[in-house]
Order: C-alpha cells, then structure tokens, then sequence
C-alpha cells in the first residue's frame, strides 16, 4: 500500500483513534503538551485550519480557542466519525481534501495547523506543503507546524510498539527502525522532520514577508511557526 494511502484506507476513524486511546503516560504529555502549545498561538478571533484532522480529536479544543475552525483530511471515514462524535453547534466545518491542494482562496485563515508530524506523515512535498499553508494564511497570520523531537525517540517507540502490537501497524522491523524513521513489515514507514530540516526548508522559501520561529516544547516537540508579515 502506497505510504499517502495508509491514513486513509487502513489506520482511519475508530483505528486511528485506538492508537490515541492506548497511548502511555509519556506520549499522553506530549500529546498534551503540543496541542497546549498551539492553542496558546490561537486568538478567540481567529479563522483556523487544520490539516489532517482525522477523526476529529482536537477540533473541539481549536473552536474553544478561536472563532471558527475548519478540518481537512483525505479519509471519509474518519470526517464521518469526526462529524458523529465531535462536532457541535456551527464553528466546526469539515471537508474532504487534499493537503497540497487546498480549496480555499488567498489569506483565507488566521492560523493553519499542520501538527503531530504531518509535514512527513502527509508524505507530500514538504515545500508545496509549507507554500500552499502561506498562500492561505492572512498577513499577520500563522503558518504551525510541528515534528518529534530527537529526545522523545524512546517514547514514541513505545508508543508505536504498543500500536503494532495490537495490529493497528505491521510489525515493525527492529534492523530498519533507528534515526528518527520507524519502518513496519507491512510497508509503513514514519520518518521524523528534524529543526535542521525545518531550518533548510524555510531557507528556501525565499520569501521577504516571514518570519520564523523554532522552537522545542517539552522535550518531545518541535515547532516551526511561520508568521505571514
């Protein structure tokens, strides 16, 4: 299976979710701790969108922090779970789309959130992923983006682990998993978008109107946050 249709065709809706359900203490706070951070840039005016929302689990959270929110994702089954369990009154809007290819207009949001490691995740092109975020975020806004960090590594293996072991990923090959990239039997593979990377392709966006930000949020995220100027 082709590594772009694996969150849609195999770990999507209520599998997804089981992998957020038996997560261990430690990726509990890194899951905590990264949705804290990216609240906190959220004004209660804000358009917000986030992309690859999948069932829905932090939609909830972004409406309280700002105005409207709207969810993308490539898998129906998952934006039918997220508009059955999580979506109340009218400030969640969900659509099925592609990341690369947004369906929204010049400057249409406040914020875009590309979280939990999605710049690989989506396996897109980073850089038209990083471009089509700028292109619909508003002059003052913010393009969010965040990876693992190097010091989580234990824990996310634990995390990834416990996933494959209750066959929500294929097995995972120990010899191949090291560096950051976590390679499964089955064909899966998670790769890591480290600052360094961040910083090189920010580099090459050559634009005069950003400014950019990195930074490392409990030991466990990085964030790279882009303010359209």
């Amino acid at each position: 299976m082709p590594d772009n249709q694996y969150y849609s065709e195999k770990l999507s809706a209520d599998r997804l979710k089981r992998c957020y359900d038996i997560a261990p203490p430690r990726t509990q706070q890194y899951l905590d701790a990264e949705l804290d951070y990216a609240t906190s840039l959220i004004d209660e005016d804000d358009t917000v969108l986030e992309l690859g929302c999948g069932y829905g689990r932090i939609l909830p959270r972004l409406a309280e922090s700002g105005k409207t929110v709207v969810g993308i994702d490539t898998s129906y089954t998952s934006l039918s779970m997220a508009q059955n369990e999580y979506i109340m009154g009218n400030r969640i809007h969900l659509l099925q789309a592609n990341a690369n290819l947004l369906p929204f207009r010049n400057a249409s949001f406040d914020a875009v959130l590309v979280l939990q490691n999605g710049i690989s995740a989506f396996k897109l092109d980073p850089l038209q992923l990083m471009m089509e975020t700028i292109r619909v975020t508003r002059d003052g806004g913010l393009s969010i983006f965040s990876s693992y960090s190097p010091k989580f590594w234990n824990g996310r293996m634990e995390w990834f682990r416990l996933q494959s072991d209750e066959g929500l990923l294929g097995e995972i090959d120990w010899a191949l998993t090291k560096d950051g990239e976590i390679v499964c039997k089955d064909g899966f593979r998670a790769t890591t978008f480290t600052q360094e990377d961040f910083l090189k392709l920010t580099t090459s966006l050559e634009q005069d109107n950003l400014e950019v930000a990195i930074s490392e949020i409990d030991e466990s995220s990085i964030f790279c946050i882009i303010r359209v100027l």
